[in-house]
């Protein structure tokens, strides 16, 4: 067998169509990496509107809290204020509160105070 040679027209068609080829690759390369960027790009705006937006606080409710036994009245701030002052008579300090549970038996007369955990039959107040 003998080999034909293409004629030269032949030859440069086909350089000209591998040129193109190598070309229009180049150019889709280029447009897919710019599709990939667009789509990182996307992408990371995307998960920063995903962030959970911070909720305000609901507006705080004033309470307000009276006890009424046998013509007696008294109130949350003034239980919360003897029992501050009833601690303060054993040495402590009123900044060393953190917290103060009161327990009022209005049968007795009384309300026991528990401060930062810790309560004792002494700890009472007389209504």
């Amino acid at each position: 067998m003998v080999a034909k040679k293409k004629p030269a027209a032949a030859e440069k068609e086909q350089e000209v169509s591998a040129a193109k080829t190598a070309e229009e690759t180049a150019a889709l390369e280029q447009k897919e990496e710019k599709k990939t960027a667009a789509k990182k790009t996307a992408s990371a705006k995307t998960a920063e509107k995903k962030t959970p937006a911070k909720r305000t606080s609901a507006k705080e409710i004033k309470t307000e809290l009276y006890v009424q036994y046998e013509g007696k009245e008294v109130s949350e701030k003034e239980l919360i204020a003897a029992a501050k002052k009833a601690y303060t008579k054993f040495g402590n300090k009123v900044s060393d509160i953190k917290t103060i549970a009161l327990y009022v038996k209005p049968e007795e007369g009384v309300a026991y105070y528990v401060i930062n955990g810790t309560g004792s039959d002494d700890y009472k107040i007389e209504l």
